[in-house]
């Protein structure tokens, strides 16, 4: 194995608004359960996110996990991925 390459959070780090990882891990989880739950109920999105979104230690926003579950709830079902590998 290579060594890690030491990280400074010295420079740069004060820049960046409060609550930038918190945003960036509700991003993360929207994305996925947009990849996996489109189309689906409403209900069961809003779910998945919640449960996604505490197991990377967010507390969820009911009106914001709404809004997302709405939408995603309303994207059409992906086509089936009939790759062989």
């Amino acid at each position: 194995m290579e060594p890690v390459a030491s990280v400074s959070l010295a420079s740069g780090a004060s820049q960046r608004p409060v609550g930038w990882q918190v945003q960036l891990r509700v991003d993360y989880v929207v994305n996925k359960v947009r990849q996996t739950h489109r189309g689906q109920d409403e209900d069961a999105v809003a779910q998945a996110i919640i449960d996604q979104l505490r197991s990377v230690g967010v507390v969820p926003n009911g009106k914001l996990i709404a809004q997302y579950a709405m939408a995603i709830s309303q994207l059409p079902l992906l086509p089936p991925n009939n790759r062989v590998a």
